[in-house]
């Protein structure tokens, strides 16, 4: 999913665009690696993502879903402007 983003700007020529996602994804795993608890069971205007193990931050302008078992890892990216439900 967050390859077929960068391809998606890349494609656009927004290399702005790029950039500010890579920096939200840094930004975002620094927080999750720092306190994985800091996470929120759902983006607050959608409560019906909530998934057993799975929590989200907001980074920049993207939600971010990330797992922390087995290991540590960020499951989804979604722009905080898009239509989640139906993205995820």
């Amino acid at each position: 999913m967050v390859r077929d983003l960068r391809r998606h700007y890349e494609k656009l020529e927004r290399p702005e665009a790029t950039r500010n996602l890579i920096a939200a994804i840094e930004g975002a795993w620094r927080t999750i690696t720092t306190d994985p608890d800091s996470g929120l069971p759902a983006p607050r205007p959608y409560p019906n993502l909530t998934r057993p193990g799975r929590a989200w931050v907001q980074s920049g302008r993207y939600w971010i879903a990330f797992v922390t078992r087995p290991s540590v890892a960020i499951v989804a990216v979604v722009y905080d402007e898009a239509d989640i439900p139906r993205r995820v």
